[in-house]
């Protein structure tokens, strides 16, 4: 994956091309920067950066209360930066002091002075620093006092959608539309989770899952119901339907994530599995005997085979 750095760790280089933001999910919108930074950092023969926060800036600036979900944890950013070509992922920790730096203070402090750089790329509508003062004027303006360049990219749309994390989250969170979602990501929605002991009752229905605790607790988790997914175990890549919700024929009430893992029965505790998304086969429902569900999760596995075929 892109090297993962802190800011009190990472080395200073003045030939560094770099772009910051939050970079939530690395959707297709982010694309287009990454690409711009690698190419830039390509034809400079310099270090290609992304420069990002953690946590979110919103949990800060608003509240905890806010409740931001995370389309991407810091370690699945950095591996998605990897397959773009990025050198570098810089982490700032995000605290409310860091939040009070002008926008001047960051640049010349923060960005030129702890991780150095010779270009700067910035998307059309990208502000920073305190109240979000700091504009692409802020950059054109500083860039030669601090000798770096400045480079701005473009917003980018799909039809009449201008891509942004705030709708991909929604597309997750209340729609459970991952085919929509892979288009604005550029790819699958993942979700690394660890193996935990569950109640085994899908054993006991020939229907063995593997239950999930999600990686990271503010990842956002698709709307409740049945999923065609892909799991990754050990580096290898396996077919598996998974069910999101609070098991009606069973609990009702817990909230659990299981995927049932097509021609796999290796005792996986413990391990980290990724999960990618494909599509939702349908809402969670409940059966008035555990024969009706079984017959229900036969077709349920039926209708993936022919999607992830």
């Amino acid at each position: 994956m892109a090297k993962l750095t802190h800011l009190n760790e990472v080395e200073r280089v003045g030939n560094t091309v770099l772009t910051v933001g939050t970079f939530d999910g690395v959707h297709e919108g982010h694309r287009a920067l990454m690409e711009t930074v690698v190419e830039k950092a390509k034809q400079r023969n310099a270090r290609s950066v992304v420069v990002t926060f953690d946590p979110h800036p919103r949990t800060i600036i608003h509240s905890k209360s806010d409740g931001i979900k995370l389309l991407t944890t810091l370690k699945e950013r950095a591996e998605i930066l990897e397959t773009l070509g990025v050198d570098v992922l810089v982490v700032i920790p995000f605290t409310r002091d860091f939040s009070l730096l002008s926008s001047e203070e960051f640049v010349k402090d923060v960005i030129h002075k702890k991780i150095g750089i010779s270009e700067f790329i910035i998307g059309y509508d990208h502000h920073f620093g305190k109240d979000r003062s700091g504009t692409i004027e802020t950059l054109e303006r500083l860039g030669p006092e601090l000798n770096f360049d400045v480079q701005v990219v473009s917003k980018k749309e799909m039809g009449d959608t201008t891509i942004s994390s705030t709708v991909i989250r929604n597309e997750i969170i209340d729609e459970g539309n991952m085919p929509k979602v892979a288009e604005l990501l550029g790819r699958p929605y993942m979700l690394n989770a660890l193996v935990i002991h569950g109640d085994e009752r899908g054993r006991k229905i020939g229907f063995p899952t593997a239950n999930l605790q999600p990686e990271h607790q503010d990842k956002a988790i698709p709307k409740n119901g049945i999923y065609a997914v892909k799991v990754r175990v050990d580096g290898e890549w396996f077919s598996g339907m998974m069910n999101i919700g609070v098991r009606p024929t069973f609990d009702g009430v817990t909230k659990s994530l299981e995927v049932n893992i097509f021609g796999f029965d290796k005792m996986i505790y413990g391990k980290t599995v990724q999960i990618r998304f494909i599509d939702r086969i349908r809402d969670e429902q409940k059966f008035s005997s555990v024969d009706l569900l079984v017959a229900q999760l036969k077709a349920d596995k039926e209708a993936v085979l022919r999607l992830l075929n």
